[in-house]
């Protein structure tokens, strides 16, 4: 499994994820952003050119350097800063509230311990700052749902750990988000896979 998952699988990732009809998901994701994003799972740069120009700063966490390196071009002709922030949504190098936003695009479903990158998002976000993410998860069909079941052992032997029964609209709210905008419904593809969340939500004030 390791040049597959090392190699072999960013590349998959990157040619599955930078269609057409998922480029305009992206795009619709990232509208309003501002200031400094960190973006947790930065993969090949696919977001890079959907950010707005009120995006000074992205801090880009990856954990596959092979998905660092395709990423490269498109660091070098965004016209975002991008700086690295570690590999891992799990403890992000980052100070308490030094980021305007964060971003999550089919993120959320392959972080084993996902609860805890949520806590570390709420950590580095300023209050008021928003969190954006577009995540696949559990349809709200049971008969898709029970092939999710079925499917989600392979799924995430194939693709490094990637749930398909995961709820990302529940996550974040449990998470102490406030959601304030949020689209669900399917994506052109098998139904197993297309049930897409597109979310904006705000970390809230103190107190």
């Amino acid at each position: 499994m390791g040049l597959y998952r090392d190699q072999l699988l960013p590349r998959l990732v990157d040619r599955a994820c930078r269609a057409a009809p998922i480029r305009r998901w992206r795009a619709a994701t990232a509208v309003g952003l501002q200031g400094t994003v960190v973006e947790i799972g930065f993969g090949s740069g696919l977001n890079l050119e959907h950010f707005p120009r009120e995006v000074e700063l992205v801090w880009a966490v990856e954990p596959a350097p092979a998905a660092w390196r395709l990423a490269e071009r498109r660091r070098t002709k965004a016209v975002v800063g991008v700086a690295g922030a570690g590999s891992d949504a799990q403890s992000l190098a980052l100070g308490d509230g030094s980021c305007d936003g964060a971003l999550s695009t089919f993120t959320l479903c392959v972080i084993p311990d996902v609860e805890l990158a949520l806590a570390e998002l709420r950590r580095v976000v300023r209050p008021g700052g928003r969190f954006h993410f577009l995540e696949h998860g559990i349809s709200p069909d049971a008969r898709v749902a029970r092939w999710q079941h079925r499917l989600e052992p392979w799924q995430m032997r194939l693709a490094d750990g990637c749930h398909l029964t995961r709820d990302p609209a529940r996550l974040v709210e449990l998470a102490g988000f406030e959601i304030v905008e949020l689209e669900q419904r399917y994506a052109t593809g098998p139904s197993p896979w297309t049930w897409f969340t597109r979310g904006v939500s705000v970390n809230p004030q103190a107190g």
